[in-house]
């Protein structure tokens, strides 16, 4: 179940990963395309040992999508996972630089769009779900703060 978040991340349960949804200057999104499972999908991932959020999702964001991203990030949804009882959590954030990708990781790239343009994409790959619902909370939270 995705949770609106309102800036303030949940202290409920543990958070096991984080995802980005970067905006550019010119207020467009950027998501990123998963290899290995065909689709089109957030920035992010899992934290490793030891790894506090920001540090996860700097890395995540360079291996992914060959970002650096302003420090500024605000909280915007939660996924609880029932199985493992943890939170992956979505920020928004501005893109700060455009930096050389690594070989080797699962995704061949950044995808920049509009978010009417993302919306579609996702629900023609996927329909409703996760991703759907993430982009309208992403569209209400871009009209209101980061235009």
């Amino acid at each position: 179940m995705l949770k609106p978040l309102f800036g303030v991340l949940p202290t409920d349960k543990r958070i096991a990963g984080i995802h980005s949804i970067p905006v550019t200057d010119e207020g467009s999104i950027v998501m990123v395309w998963d290899k290995y499972e065909k689709n089109l999908t957030t920035v992010g991932g899992r934290l490793e040992s030891g790894e506090k959020l920001d540090e996860a999702l700097d890395r995540e964001t360079v291996e992914e999508a060959g970002l650096l991203l302003e420090a500024e990030r605000v909280p915007i949804a939660a996924w609880y996972w029932e199985n493992t009882d943890t939170y992956t959590v979505f920020v928004i954030a501005k893109v700060k630089q455009y930096v050389e990708m690594p070989d080797g990781f699962e995704t061949t790239g950044r995808v920049t769009m509009n978010i009417e343009t993302a919306q579609q994409l996702v629900y023609k790959l996927e329909g409703e779900g996760l991703r759907t619902e993430l982009l309208g909370i992403v569209e209400l939270e871009l009209r209101s703060e980061w235009q």
